[in-house]
């Protein structure tokens, strides 16, 4: 049965690009917002809400998912600790919330291979994190990669600060239990994103380039048709695909 969905920032380019998957799967939109918008107005007849906005839009839109008793796909990234907490204290216990910073099945994959990767090689495979992404994109590193960081650094036992956001002048012989992390921007990249084991006489490298948004917006939507239904409780693409 189609569904109905509210889409936040129908304006950006992954708005553009849900609004061309949509029309393609034969999904409705019940209401395309962007900023300055009240998504109150819109979400009564709406069956899920996709967020791909402004970080600074998502945690107004959580409340009136949770007030509403609507799934919400969030898509948008660069939240900050405060956002976030408060996103989640809106949604906890009332809908089910679906939350990755990207929804390409393939990235999916990605970090799950990560995590097996990272698990199976011990520290003497250092692990170096290298995302390219367009010019016009604000946030670094990517949710994408802000995702694999967190995968890595948990199955490895390392804190946050054993990241090293680049590297210049004198940095010194470079420590086992570190993850080097690059950001590079430039032209019109979609987005790519790859992990590094470099060890003594080898090296493993897991690989994923997009170049086309539908990728993300028709796992977006798929996101969309499976959190309906579902319990309250915050999922990711992992859960979507039953990893």
């Amino acid at each position: 049965m189609p569904i109905s969905i509210l889409l936040n920032g129908a304006k950006g380019r992954m708005g553009g690009a849900i609004v061309a998957a949509a029309a393609e799967a034969g999904v409705g939109i019940a209401a395309a917002f962007d900023a300055g918008d009240d998504p109150e107005r819109g979400i009564a007849p709406a069956d899920v809400a996709i967020d791909f906005s402004h970080h600074t839009a998502t945690l107004p839109l959580a409340r009136v998912c949770a007030a509403h008793g609507k799934p919400l796909v969030i898509g948008t990234t660069g939240h900050t600790d405060a956002e976030r907490e408060g996103i989640l204290a809106a949604v906890a216990g009332k809908i089910p919330v679906v939350w990755a910073g990207n929804y390409s099945v393939g990235v999916t994959l990605l970090n799950h291979l990560a995590k097996v990767a990272a698990t199976a090689l011990d520290a003497s495979y250092q692990i170096e994190l290298v995302e390219m992404h367009h010019r016009h994109k604000k946030d670094a590193p990517s949710g994408t990669a802000e995702k694999l960081l967190q995968i890595l650094r948990t199955a490895r036992g390392l804190p946050p600060e054993s990241e090293r956001h680049g590297r210049r002048g004198l940095t010194g012989e470079r420590p086992q239990n570190e993850i080097g992390v690059h950001a590079l921007r430039g032209g019109d990249v979609v987005g790519d994103h790859t992990v590094i084991f470099a060890g003594e006489g080898e090296r493993v490298e897991l690989v994923h380039k997009a170049s086309n948004r539908a990728i993300f917006a028709n796992g977006a939507l798929r996101a969309a048709q499976w959190a309906i239904g579902k319990s309250p409780g915050v999922y990711g693409m992992e859960d979507v695909l039953g990893l």
